[in-house]
C-alpha cells in the first residue's frame, strides 16, 4: 500500500502558543500574550521524539539569521530520537559545494542515513548581502544549479572539475560517500526557481495555495522535469489546527488573530512587500493585508501569512475536514506534507492522534514504523 509522507517542524526561531513571525524580513516576535518557549535542545527534543512516536517521518528545520542554524541544532537533536529524519534547509551560496557534499555524508553515518535536504537559494538580497553574499536573485539561482550539480557528482563517487560561472572546483571528490545518498528538497514559483527544480530536485515543495494553484504548479514542474528526462515527487508546506470539532478549531484561528496586534500586521506586511520571493508574493495576494476573508478554501485560511513570512497558510477544522482537505491535494499528485503549528508540541499530537487514524483507515497512510504490518490491519499513530 502507498502511504503519505508526513514532516513536522522544529521551531528554532522559538515557540508558543501564539504566532511566532520570522523570515522574509517578516519580524521575529510572538504575536499574543503567550510565553515564548526558547528553542533549546531539550525542548526541540520533546517535538522530535513526540513526532516520532506519533509516526511523521522527518522534521524541517528553517534557515536564515533568525533562527538557530539547522546543520548544528539537527545535529544535537537527532541524539533524542531514533528514526526521525531532519529535513535541514540550508543556503548553498554560503560553503563550498565540496565541504557541503562532506558535512552530508558524516551526517549521514552518524545519523544512520536521516539527512534530507532542503535546499533554500535565498530569497532575499539584503540578508544575502549580510552574509557576504551579493549575487542578485536570478545569479543565485544559477549558483544553486552549478552546486547541486557538484554536489550530486560527488555523492555519486565521482571526481568533479567544474570552472563554472559562479563556483570552481578541482579534482573534487570524496572518501566516503554517502549511504543513503541525501534526498533533495527544492521549492520556489520563479521561472529560475522551476528550471533548477527540474534538473536536481527530488521533491518540489510548495508553499500551501489552494488547490487550483498547486495543481498549475505542479503541471508546470511535471512538464519542466520532463524535459530534462526525469520525475519529480511533490510535497507541500502548511500549517494546521486540527481539533475534535470544526467549532473548536476556528475558535483557536481567531484565538490566534485576535492576539496580532495591528502594529505588528502592519510592520510584517510592509517588509513582506519587499521581499524578492515570487512565493512570498503570491502567500500575500492570498490576504492582501486584510482580515477579513481569510478561509481563501474550505479549511484553508491565510491568517498566519499575517504575521509570518514564508508558509502562511493554514489546514483549519475538525479532524474530518483536514483529513479531506489532504486527500483533495493528494489527488492532485502531492504525496508529501510539512506541518507545523503553535504550540509545535501539543499541536503535533492534536494532528497525529485526531487526523492521522482517519488517513489510516482511508488507506491513505500507514505508520511507518509498522511499515510490516500485515494487509489490511490498520496501525495508529502511538501517543507517549
Amino acid at each position: 500500500m502507498s502511504s503519505l509522507t508526513f514532516h513536522w517542524f522544529l521551531p528554532t526561531s522559538g515557540d508558543s502558543r501564539d504566532v511566532v513571525g520570522g523570515g522574509h524580513g517578516a519580524p521575529d516576535t510572538a504575536t499574543g500574550p503567550g510565553r515564548r518557549r526558547p528553542p533549546t535542545v531539550a525542548y526541540l527534543g520533546q517535538i522530535a521524539r513526540a513526532a516520532e512516536n506519533l509516526g511523521f517521518v522527518g522534521a524541517l528545520t528553517p534557515t536564515g539569521a533568525w533562527c538557530e542554524d539547522a546543520w548544528l541544532t539537527t545535529a544535537m537533536v537527532s541524539q533524542a530520537t531514533e528514526r526521525l529524519k531532519f529535513l535541514v534547509a540550508f543556503r548553498p551560496g554560503f560553503v563550498s559545494p565540496t565541504l557541503a557534499a562532506q558535512m552530508a555524508s558524516t551526517y549521514q553515518r552518524q545519523t544512520g542515513g536521516r539527512l534530507l535536504l532542503n535546499v533554500v537559494t535565498g530569497g532575499e538580497s539584503r540578508e544575502q548581502r549580510a552574509y557576504g553574499d551579493f549575487l542578485d536573485k536570478d545569479a543565485r539561482y544559477r549558483r544553486t544549479g552549478e552546486f547541486l550539480h557538484v554536489v550530486r557528482e560527488l555523492w555519486q563517487g565521482g571526481t568533479v572539475n567544474l570552472h563554472g560561472e559562479h563556483l570552481r572546483v578541482e579534482d573534487a571528490r570524496l572518501t566516503r560517500v554517502p549511504d543513503p545518498v541525501p534526498e533533495v528538497y527544492f521549492g520556489g514559483s520563479s521561472p529560475a526557481a522551476v528550471e533548477v527544480a527540474a534538473r536536481h530536485a527530488d521533491v518540489y515543495l510548495t508553499w500551501g495555495e489552494p488547490p487550483a494553484q498547486v495543481a498549475g504548479k505542479i503541471a508546470r514542474l511535471r512538464e519542466a522535469a520532463a524535459r530534462e528526462g526525469r520525475t519529480l515527487r511533490f510535497g507541500i508546506r502548511l500549517h494546521v489546527i486540527a481539533r475534535d470539532t470544526a467549532a473548536d478549531a476556528w475558535a483557536e484561528a481567531h484565538r490566534l488573530l485576535d492576539g496580532f496586534d495591528p502594529d505588528t500586521v502592519r510592520e510584517a506586511q510592509a517588509n513582506l512587500a519587499r521581499s524578492e520571493s515570487e512565493g512570498q508574493r503570491r502567500m500575500l495576494a492570498l490576504h492582501g493585508g486584510s482580515r477579513d476573508a481569510l478561509e481563501i478554501h474550505p479549511n484553508l485560511w491565510a491568517g498566519i501569512g499575517l504575521v509570518r513570512g514564508g508558509a502562511g497558510t493554514a489546514l483549519v477544522g475538525g479532524h474530518d475536514e483536514v483529513a479531506e482537505r489532504i486527500a483533495e491535494y493528494h489527488a492532485l499528485g502531492i504525496d508529501e506534507f510539512v506541518l507545523s503549528g503553535y504550540p509545535h508540541l501539543e499541536e503535533a499530537y492534536w494532528f497525529g492522534e485526531g487526523v492521522l487514524p482517519r488517513l489510516a483507515a482511508r488507506g491513505l497512510w500507514r505508520n511507518p514504523e509498522h511499515a510490516g504490518a500485515g494487509a489490511g490491519e490498520t496501525v495508529l499513530p502511538v501517543a507517549v
